[in-house]
Parts: C-alpha cells; structure tokens; sequence
C-alpha cells in the first residue's frame, strides 16, 4: 500500500521541479519581490565565488561535478563554452549531438528553463528551472567547475 502511494506521487513531484512560486499580492510579501533582483546579484555573486548553489541539489541526483565523473548525466565539470555533447566517455542522444550548440550563457539560460524545448529528443528528463534568477545563479557556479 505505502509503495503504491509513494509510485503515485512521485510523478506529481517531480513535475513540480523546478516550477516558480506563485506571485502573491499579500503586502507581506511585496518586499520580498523587490528585494529579488539584488538578492539575485548576490548569489550570482556566491555562485561565481565556487559555491554551490541551493538549486543545483536537483542536478546533483544527476550530474557530476568532477571530469570524467558521469553519472545518469554527463559530468558537468568544464561544460560552460564546451560544445553540446562533447564531453568524452559518455553515452549523448542524437539530438544532443545533433544540436550544435555551444554552452554559453544564452544557451545555457535556454537550456536550463526548457531542456526538452531546446533539445527535443535529448535524455535530460527535467522539467526546467523557470526562476531567472536562480539560472543566473547555476550559470554562474557552472562557469567555476
């Protein structure tokens, strides 16, 4: 009964990642929205100076930070201004060996909001970091590996 109950919801949680809160018009709250692009800044900022970011926790179940180190996902050290799938020993999909991009900061913001979008096809089964804020950040800290 319990593995039955967990087996439903786990798709209901994963379909959740990575979703942005909703917007609020509560007063207690419309301070914390423009305080989002300083606080944005500064983990950027975190990011930048080799932190990990809280939200690259969900990329970890995934993806290694050491070279040569793969997992479900390939390693990620090195992977901003690399070319898409060239990071040796792993297995890519076609369609990421057939997307010609380059792993830049635009790409990367594109890429990390919609994986399945801008790559159709490819074996990234993520839903997506819709936060703007918090894909500067993971840019961010990707460029330090």
């Amino acid at each position: 009964m319990i593995r039955a109950i967990v087996a439903a919801s786990l798709p209901l949680a994963l379909a959740a990642c990575g979703k942005a809160a909703p917007e609020s018009d509560d007063p207690a709250t419309a301070d914390q929205t423009s305080a989002a692009p300083a606080k944005a800044v500064a983990e950027a900022s975190t990011a930048a100076a080799g932190e990990t970011p809280a939200a690259f926790l969900q990329c970890k179940t995934c993806h290694a930070v050491e070279p040569g180190e793969h997992g479900i996902g390939p390693s990620l050290a090195g992977v901003h201004g690399s070319k898409a799938a060239a990071a040796a020993g792993y297995n890519f999909s076609s369609a990421m060996k057939a997307s010609g991009l380059t792993w830049d900061d635009a790409s990367l913001d594109r890429y990390l909001e919609n994986p399945m979008a801008t790559v159709p096809g490819s074996k990234m089964a993520y839903a997506g970091l819709k936060d703007p804020a918090k894909r500067a950040e993971m840019i961010a800290y990707l460029k330090t590996l």
